[in-house]
């Protein structure tokens, strides 16, 4: 007789447990939906329709051709200095949800002369990985063109001349 109490009390303690818990999941199930709605938040603002991201874009791209022009002329150290200014802005244009096609290709011309920088300098492992970056940058762009592919190739070509030196 003692043992069906004993029973008879765990079970009313499970119960009562269950009970608790029961209520406690649905206080935080009413809980969780008392916070704004997505549609009574502010939409942020598209930073690629503001003046200053198309100046950014194009204060890329100059910065690209000058640091371009440096090292086809053999003036590496500031080729590397005018890159290095330039990864700054590359990271503000990139910081847009969705960059332009000019900032894509700003961006992705002073990754691929980096690349080359580093391959030039025997740094085949760190070229590589911007060569993958932009391969990929390229790969998922939408919608395809003409140029996009090529700059898809272009990525696809450094990496095939990057991996037989990985490793040596």
């Amino acid at each position: 007789m003692a043992d069906i109490g004993r029973q008879s009390g765990m079970a009313a303690g499970g119960a009562s447990r269950n009970g608790i818990a029961g209520v406690l999941l649905a206080a935080m199930l009413f809980l969780a939906g008392c916070g704004a709605s997505p549609q009574s938040e502010k939409a942020r603002p598209d930073p690629t329709r503001e003046a200053v991201y198309g100046d950014t874009v194009q204060r890329l791209a100059a910065l690209d051709r000058q640091a371009e022009d440096l090292f086809k002329h053999g003036h590496h150290e500031e080729a590397a200095a005018a890159v290095m200014k330039g990864q700054p802005i590359e990271a503000k244009l990139l910081a847009a949800p969705h960059p332009t096609l000019a900032a894509m290709e700003a961006i992705s011309d002073l990754d691929d002369l980096y690349a080359r920088m580093l391959f030039s300098n025997h740094r085949e492992v760190w070229a590589r990985t911007l060569y993958e970056k932009n391969a990929m940058r390229w790969k998922l762009w939408k919608p395809q063109t003409a140029d996009t592919m090529r700059r898809l190739r272009q990525a696809q070509d450094g990496i095939a001349a990057c991996n037989p030196l990985i490793g040596r």
